[in-house]
């Protein structure tokens, strides 16, 4: 008797407002699989609907993550295709949908995604930011201390950070943000790809400025500038110049290093060349 052949999980992407950018083979796998799991189905029955999709529903949320993975799980292993989408976006991207994939990963349930619209990216692509290397924080920790570790790495993150925000949060964020960064460049966008889309370059000082006599609505994507390289490289030289080159190869020797590499890193840290830590010990 022939083994029956597993389904497979397929992710896809949704639109983030506006629905013409929903993808024919997202349309085409909606309506091929045999069940779709949805973040929240009092949301996605709209969506469905709206493109004559009458596919089952199923709840896949934060709250259900870990159990109902098992159930569709076992529906695939029985040879169903699902399909994943969340409210809005690429499902698995800061959404209960990590859990699933790695869960579908582990029972060797294949996997694949079906591309589209992701607010982050787009995000940043109007952000003005440098696109080349970037950082997704998505939404920051509400646990105090996590939170705490958070921010502690984000004032050494040199990429552009992308944050998401709830309306009802901005503003505290914000503050937050500013307090940890510094003034630095945001860009605040809202609303993507929508009627009323707002993109907002400006600063940390400014957005609070402006908010305060503004009230916050819609999904935030914050762009975030990186911390400015040349300006920490220049902070930690500075830090130096209390401590004479003596004591701080000595330092370096102290951890471990031989006299030669100590000596390397402590014209590193102080910005000059070899030789002239070289002169000041032996002169």
């Amino acid at each position: 008797m022939e083994e029956k052949k597993q389904g497979m999980l397929y992710l896809c992407a949704t639109p983030i407002g506006n629905l013409k950018d929903i993808t024919e083979r997202v349309l085409e796998t909606l309506q091929s699989v045999d069940v779709i799991a949805a973040e929240d189905t009092r949301n996605s029955i709209h969506l469905l609907t709206h493109f004559g999709i009458k596919t089952p529903l199923t709840s896949y949320h934060e709250y259900n993550k870990y159990d109902k993975a098992e159930v569709l799980i076992g529906r695939m292993r029985a040879g169903e295709d699902v399909a994943l989408i969340t409210d809005a976006g690429t499902p698995a991207i800061s959404d209960p949908g990590e859990v699933l994939v790695q869960m579908c990963n582990d029972a060797g349930i294949r996997v694949t995604s079906l591309p589209g619209a992701a607010a982050c990216i787009t995000a940043l692509t109007l952000s003005g930011l440098h696109t080349r290397r970037f950082c997704f924080e998505g939404f920051l920790p509400s646990d105090k201390k996590e939170l705490a570790d958070v921010l502690e790495d984000l004032k050494k993150e040199y990429r552009t950070i992308i944050v998401y925000e709830a309306p009802h949060h901005l503003k505290k964020t914000l503050s937050l943000l500013s307090d940890t960064l510094g003034d630095r460049k945001i860009t605040i966008c809202r609303e993507l790809t929508k009627k009323f889309e707002t993109v907002m370059p400006t600063t940390f000082g400014k957005a609070l400025e402006y908010y305060e006599s503004e009230e916050p609505r819609g999904e935030y994507v914050l762009v975030i500038e990186g911390a400015d390289r040349d300006a920490a490289k220049r902070e930690l030289q500075s830090s130096f110049e209390s401590m004479s080159v003596e004591d701080h190869v000595a330092m370096y020797e102290a951890k471990g290093f031989d006299r030669k590499a100590a000596m390397k890193k402590a014209a590193e840290d102080r910005g000059v060349p070899k030789r002239e830590i070289y002169s000041i010990l032996y002169k």
